[in-house]
């Protein structure tokens, strides 16, 4: 839970123009003591203006809506963002992998694929934390800058949490605590690790390696649709790095 601990500035970036590319537990009755974080005053550019065709012929988007993404050529349809640092962030694609790197303690990674907004969806990633311990790696769903978002964390220690994060106010977010636990799934630094989130009505399931850990029930949140992504975050120990070998995006 030392991602509450910190309050940092966003810096946003844009990934690349746009091409081709390519969990049920009973809530508590309570919710948990929250945190904040600082993110960017700037507004984050979740829709792309398609260039103008020329003809009056409608085209296809360039957007896929379910997809798996191995990285093989430039980023198309993310964002990316950056808590706890002020430096810019620190992110590429390199053999066929997405690499998402923080260099100062306490920093957390984004990338939100901004192309489309999904009500159910499932997302999985598999990664290897190649340096830096503890970290961990996540997922998000039903993303949304005025409503919040779903963002499920997991741990070299062997730890995961499921968190409700929203904006309070330009430039600050509060995250509330939904679930946590720990799993032998979990594989330590250095070694390949699949996660997965479902969204689905008013459930949330979250997988390690193709097993449902939790099943969650999320009604009480209100977030009915948003935006996929992954994110990434150091903890005391620097520098961390994150390489993501593959992204899906399905149908629940």
């Amino acid at each position: 839970m030392k991602k509450f601990l910190l309050i940092g500035c966003l810096i946003l970036t844009t990934a690349c123009q746009p091409q081709s590319g390519g969990q049920t537990a009973t809530p508590a009755p309570a919710p948990l003591p929250s945190s904040t974080a600082t993110v960017p005053p700037t507004s984050i550019p979740f829709t792309v203006t398609p260039e103008p065709t020329a003809t009056l012929s409608l085209s296809p988007t360039p957007f896929p809506r379910f997809f798996t993404d191995e990285f093989e050529s430039p980023l198309a349809g993310w964002v990316i963002l950056q808590a706890g640092s002020e430096s810019v962030p620190n992110t590429k694609t390199e053999n066929s992998n997405f690499i998402l790197q923080m260099d100062s303690p306490f920093s957390w990674l984004y990338a939100i694929y901004t192309a489309q907004d999904y009500a159910n969806v499932r997302i999985d990633a598999q990664f290897t934390n190649q340096a830096g311990s503890p970290s961990s790696t996540g997922l998000i769903c039903r993303y949304s800058e005025e409503d919040g978002w779903f963002e499920y964390n997991v741990s070299t220690d062997g730890s995961y949490n499921l968190l409700y994060g929203s904006w309070l106010a330009v430039g600050i977010a509060d995250y509330l605590p939904i679930t946590d636990g720990s799993s032998n799934l979990v594989q330590p630094s250095g070694a390949p690790q699949l996660i997965g989130l479902m969204c689905s009505d008013t459930a949330l399931a979250l997988y390690i390696n193709d097993t449902i850990v939790r099943n969650v029930d999320v009604t009480n949140y209100g977030l009915t649709e948003g935006k996929v992504g992954v994110t990434a975050s150091s903890f005391e120990n620097t520098p961390v790095v994150v390489v993501l070998e593959r992204v899906i995006v399905s149908e629940p």
